[in-house]
């Protein structure tokens, strides 16, 4: 599936996250949303990505963010990643790859010369609507709380 553009309707997803609750994107109705895909829990890149989120979030969500993390790796994968690491935000087990297809972030990758299957790590700002307000593909993992921030004119 194509992933959404600025300005589309963000896909509904469900799923269950690392307390195996069902979490949709309409729990998040009248809020904004950064929604981040990544490849796997505990990898250099993920966990610099995640961090860097976790150090900003009190920051981001003060100008009224919430914050979701979205990988293939099972919920209890991901309460080891955020007991581990003292995540503020929940992540999504999406094993079955619905949600990261519905956004189009399961693709042909390239690494070290060898093609493969997986996640382009990717962000999704939502609107308070549903919208999609903002896409980021080239996530800068080390700073990407500041790289969301830079792009929302948040100073």
């Amino acid at each position: 599936m194509a992933k959404p553009e600025k300005g589309q309707k963000a896909p509904e997803f469900k799923g269950l996250n690392e307390k195996e609750e069902q979490i949709q994107l309409s729990d998040f109705e009248g809020k904004k949303l950064i929604l981040f895909f990544y490849p796997k829990d505990d990898t250099p890149g993920c966990t610099a990505a995640a961090c860097s989120l976790r150090d900003d979030f009190d920051r981001l969500k003060n100008h009224g963010f919430e914050m979701l993390g979205v990988s293939p790796d099972s919920p209890k994968k991901h309460q080891k990643f955020i007991d581990k690491h003292k995540f503020p935000f929940s992540l999504l087990a999406d094993e079955d790859k619905e949600v990261l297809n519905a956004y189009g972030v399961w693709g042909r990758k390239k690494f070290m010369g060898r093609e493969y299957d997986g996640v382009i790590r990717t962000t999704f700002i939502i609107d308070e609507n549903g919208v999609v307000e903002q896409v980021i593909d080239k996530v800068k993992t080390k700073t990407h709380a500041q790289q969301i921030l830079e792009l929302m004119g948040i100073d």
